[in-house]
């Protein structure tokens, strides 16, 4: 169904039921009991598994069966259970566990500080936040408040939370479907995505997509922002152009520049902000997911400094957990383990070796399609031989991957989505191209997984 070709892969067809059916009785019965309490819904109910522990580049099932997670909702940069988000963690409860509302305390100061040290341009202002979601329900409050204006421009396809607010921004399908009335004024649009474009560019982006969103700017002329992932987690990665053309349209007529980086920021593209590589600064980003060091949830709103006097006299965030120590604590950790450990030249390196060891699968493989990623969020499209999407076959290669250790997710219905934690070893990315190897050569061959 269309509706499920979404950036998460689909847990209701029939690879996942024979997947079940594999499990053992104690694992069954787990997720039994996490059917009983937990409501049901698309893209995670029933789960695929039980996970009892989680450790470095791997996570262990409930047999202790070890995944090379090159998925981790994108939340685990640093490795699961890193020993310096640990400590940062019991650091703070033994100083300070909880800072109620209404006051500060030294360690968000520090955080906040240090973020904007790192944003570039006049990216001064911070809000922190317990989710993505909300940070960007925060990010859209402040732009209707800055501009006067409330009316939006995003993009099919993409996604920035579940929420009511972001749904209505949001372009998936299986989040909007018979959702009720949304926000008014979201105006979408077409993505940057050659293979899928309305516009009829082949396979190399023409910009008409970034012309479209001047054109609704001009029509509109009441927009206050446009809003979208500076590239699609699926992944689609505009052509380098792209956001500087928007980001002149935005200027031209008094529009702000959201930019949702909660899954692939703080590093995973080679840049602590993606936006770094396409040579802008917006006048919001958010980033979120992995700042809470696969931990805690926790995510952060870093806006320019001219926007801060439009919101003095109102609320846009005030959340109870807006400034907990501990969040605070791992966010710094992070970004300190990031500099020490200098991971964002081993991003670019290990990126690099993934793709070229790839590259050498599709040689082997004739159902690889395009390879597109920046650093280390990778992107592999499986298609037929009359160039259509491998709907079927995706699946089977997902399932015939998890056999044999490695667990990722499956974006738009044929894309094998890589994003392996930034501190995986190059031995890890040598086991996850054998895993990859042996599971396309089975899917191929074998209907019967």
């Amino acid at each position: 169904m269309n509706e499920l070709k979404s950036e998460g892969d689909i847990n209701l067809g029939e690879e996942r039921k024979k997947w079940y059916e594999k499990l053992d009785e104690s694992t069954k019965e787990l997720l039994r009991e996490d059917e009983t309490y937990f409501i049901h819904q698309t893209l995670s109910t029933p789960c695929l598994n039980v996970v009892k522990r989680a450790e470095g580049s791997y996570i262990y099932d409930h047999q202790d069966k070890a995944y090379l997670d090159f998925h981790g909702n994108s939340a685990h940069h640093v490795g699961y259970g890193n020993p310096a988000i640990k400590q940062a963690v019991l650091d703070q409860m033994e100083k300070l566990p909880f800072s109620p509302r209404r006051y500060t305390n030294e360690t968000a100061i520090a955080f906040a500080k240090k973020l904007t040290e790192l944003a570039p341009g006049d990216l001064n202002r911070v809000l922190f936040a317990p989710g993505g979601t909300v940070a960007m329900g925060m990010a859209l409050k402040l732009a209707r408040a800055a501009t006067g204006r409330h009316k939006t421009i995003s993009l099919w396809d993409s996604f920035h939370g579940a929420s009511l607010d972001m749904i209505s921004i949001g372009g998936e399908a299986v989040f909007r479907k018979d959702a009720g009335p949304l926000l008014s004024g979201t105006n979408h649009v077409p993505p940057s995505d050659p293979a899928h474009c309305p516009f009829d560019c082949g396979k190399t982006c023409s910009l008409k997509c970034a012309d479209y969103i001047e054109y609704v700017l001009e029509k509109e002329q009441d927009v206050c922002a446009v809003i979208a992932e500076t590239v699609r987690s699926t992944p689609y990665i505009p052509p380098m152009d792209y956001w500087k053309k928007i980001r002149a349209s935005c200027d031209k007529y008094g529009a702000l520049l959201i930019l949702d980086e909660i899954p692939h920021g703080v590093g995973r593209t080679g840049t602590f902000f993606t936006f770094e590589q396409y040579g802008i600064v917006p006048d919001i980003v958010v980033i979120g997911k992995s700042i809470g060091g696969g931990m805690l949830p926790l995510a952060a709103m870093i806006a320019r400094e001219g926007l801060n006097d439009s919101v003095k006299n109102r609320s846009i965030g005030h959340y109870t957990h807006e400034k907990n120590p501990i969040a605070m604590a791992v966010g710094l950790a992070v970004i300190r383990y990031i500099e020490t450990n200098n991971l964002l030249q081993q991003v670019v390196k290990k990126g690099n070796y993934l793709t070229s060891g790839l590259e050498r699968l599709r040689l082997k493989h004739s159902c690889i399609g395009d390879i597109r990623g920046l650093g280390l969020l990778v992107g592999v499209e499986l298609v037929l031989s009359d160039g259509n999407r491998a709907l079927d076959l995706a699946e089977k290669v997902l399932y015939a991957s998890l056999a044999l250790g490695l667990s990722f997710k499956i974006s738009m219905g044929n894309v094998l989505t890589l994003t392996p934690a930034l501190t995986i070893s190059f031995d890890e990315l040598d086991q996850a191209l054998e895993i990859l190897d042996l599971a396309l050569e089975k899917a191929s061959q074998d209907d019967s997984l």
